[in-house]
């Protein structure tokens, strides 16, 4: 497995992507939906990653600067093919240690409660991250569960 930097204008990442948004648009409340397009995760605050085994995608991962010492976690997704294989916990791990070399004390996410999200809900409390109010803009609602991890 290898994490390349970049890659949002690959159809397969783009593919992804819009599988994600229609699956996470099609549990949750469209006001409630937070999860970022393509076009939209194109930033200069986002850095986008995505794993490849040699050209086959195995998920994607980004990292938003929210301030100095805060980032967020967006757009964690495992393609179909490849759940249940140390993917998502791989790009986990990644993100993270990217918010450390940039200097954050905390980096924080925003999910759902639906039943679509309990692995994914899972990795994260696996992984440190605790229960926060909301952050960044966003509503707090009980469609959504923000979580945040202190590095």
């Amino acid at each position: 497995m290898e994490l390349r930097a970049g890659g949002l204008g690959d159809p397969r990442v783009r593919a992804l992507i819009a599988h994600h948004l229609a699956e996470s648009r099609a549990s949750t409340p469209a006001a409630n939906a937070h999860a970022l397009g393509a076009g939209a995760l194109d930033r200069s605050d986002i850095d986008f990653w995505a794993m490849w085994d040699g050209e086959e995608l195995l998920g994607i991962g980004a990292l938003r600067m929210l301030d100095a010492d805060h980032a967020e976690i967006k757009s964690m997704r495992t393609a179909p093919a490849h759940l249940r294989r140390g993917v998502a916990r791989a790009i986990l791990a990644h993100l993270i240690a990217q918010a450390r070399t940039q200097g954050c004390a905390r980096v924080s996410l925003e999910t759902g409660t639906m039943p679509m999200f309990d692995a994914a809900n899972r990795m994260y409390e696996a992984a440190g991250f605790v229960d926060c109010p909301a952050y960044g803009g966003y509503p707090a609602s009980p469609h959504n569960r923000f979580m945040t991890l202190m590095l």
